[in-house]
């Protein structure tokens, strides 16, 4: 007979387990939007647009630092973007030294549409659940992924 520690130990190691399939398969969907956003970029240029069409222009710098890439990365990406007239650059109002990187309308369309068909794969998944599993697995990612710290 197992312990409750023992019983605690094989359901934690269980969800590791479909945490790690969540994250691959994310990472998954992730690249073939990607793909499909602009299939001649990297990833990571999915990440950097998608970023923009929800919170707008911004600097490289903390397009950068959001989306966990260093600066150089970065711009070597916004200028690949550019060219491909995906992004676009306008003198920063509070610093005219500056930029403020911001999507096209080329990649506004092509990024709503991107996450169109992400979130077409996404529901497909759960179109069978119930509301209530739906309200339950949303309540318990916010209790995993809120900072402790935060409560």
């Amino acid at each position: 007979m197992q312990t409750t520690e023992q019983a605690r130990s094989a359901v934690e190691l269980a969800l590791g387990e479909r945490i790690n399939a969540l994250l691959s398969a994310t990472r998954g969907l992730s690249e073939r939007s990607a793909a499909q956003f602009h299939e001649g970029l990297q990833p990571a240029a999915f990440h950097i647009a998608r970023w923009l069409h929800a919170f707008g222009p911004a600097r490289p710098s903390v397009i950068a630092e959001s989306v966990g890439m260093d600066r150089s990365s970065t711009s070597t990406l916004l200028t690949k973007m550019r060219g491909l007239g995906l992004v676009a650059n306008a003198p920063d109002p509070q610093d005219r030294r500056g930029v403020i990187v911001q999507l096209t309308d080329l990649g506004e369309a092509r990024i709503a549409r991107t996450l169109e068909e992400r979130g077409v794969e996404f529901f497909g998944r759960i179109k069978d659940w119930s509301l209530d599993d739906i309200r339950e697995l949303e309540r318990l990612l916010g209790k995993l992924t809120t900072d402790p710290g935060t409560h």
